[in-house]
């Protein structure tokens, strides 16, 4: 049985695990190859790519020789899905907002009224700030670099799909990862318009709350309140996120450009 993305080869950041992995296999089985590109290579290789390379996205040389890498062992390169990212980083603030957050629930729950603070954006240093942007944004923006490179230099068209989130219109979450998931959206909204004489589309995919390991790091109250405002009443499992982005890398999103697809429950509106 053929699929839809029969011929086509992908590359996939970030891949080794949650959503990354969900799209390394949703795009194996339309068809297409594709390279799991993660900074650890043991996880890039349990997500049963292809091929599987150590990519540091922060690092523009690493991403220049893991597309470079993909692209001679595959002879072509179709797709590109940016889903490499971090939600936090050593010396961002987070134990602080983490431990306001515990003693402010646990006064609420105690004697109903706390005035404890939660904030994060004081105690967030500069490296802290960095690092997250520095996967999130200058990762996706290497990735895109040179996934169009290889393309222009081919006379191939394509398909690139950077993950946003939800964060990004919301608000919700840490200042790092909400600016950086929203800068994603206006180079998306850029590239589209600047590929697009080259017949690359660019699109973003917009997850809600994904059952993913980034979100063992976050308290359970947090989830536990995520969830009830989410009128499906869940988290999204990380294969209806795959399902999303092999959409828009089809041909069924053919007319579909500088558009954000929001996978999110219902939980906010764009």
């Amino acid at each position: 049985m053929s699929g839809r993305l029969d011929g086509r080869a992908a590359i996939v950041t970030g891949a080794g695990r949650g959503i990354g992995a969900a799209v390394v296999r949703r795009l194996m089985t339309d068809g297409a190859r594709v390279a799991a590109l993660d900074l650890n290579l043991a996880d890039a290789e349990a997500s049963g790519a292809d091929l599987a390379l150590a990519c540091n996205v922060a690092d523009s040389a690493s991403v220049a020789a893991a597309v470079k890498a993909a692209r001679e062992a595959f002879g072509r390169l179709d797709i590109a899905v940016n889903n490499a990212g971090i939600g936090q980083a050593a010396n961002d603030g987070s134990e602080q907002f983490y431990g306001a957050m515990a003693q402010r629930n646990a006064e609420l729950a105690e004697k109903g009224s706390s005035d404890v603070i939660v904030d994060q954006l004081i105690h967030m240093e500069d490296a802290g700030w960095a690092a997250v942007l520095a996967v999130n944004l200058n990762g996706t923006f290497y990735c895109c670099r040179e996934f169009a490179r290889v393309l222009a230099a081919d006379g191939n068209p394509g398909a690139i799909i950077n993950i946003s989130s939800t964060s990004a219109q919301s608000g919700e979450g840490s200042p790092h990862y909400c600016a950086s998931k929203a800068a994603v959206i206006g180079l998306t909204r850029q590239l589209a318009r600047e590929l697009a004489p080259r017949r690359i589309r660019v699109n973003a995919v917009a997850p809600g709350p994904t059952n993913t390991p980034i979100m063992q790091g976050i308290p359970a109250e947090w989830i536990a309140s995520m969830e009830a405002a989410i009128p499906l009443g869940r988290m999204a499992d990380p294969a209806e996120i795959a399902g999303a982005v092999a959409f828009l890398a089809s041909d069924d999103a053919s007319y579909v450009n500088g558009s954000v697809l929001v996978a999110n429950g219902a939980s906010y509106y764009f």
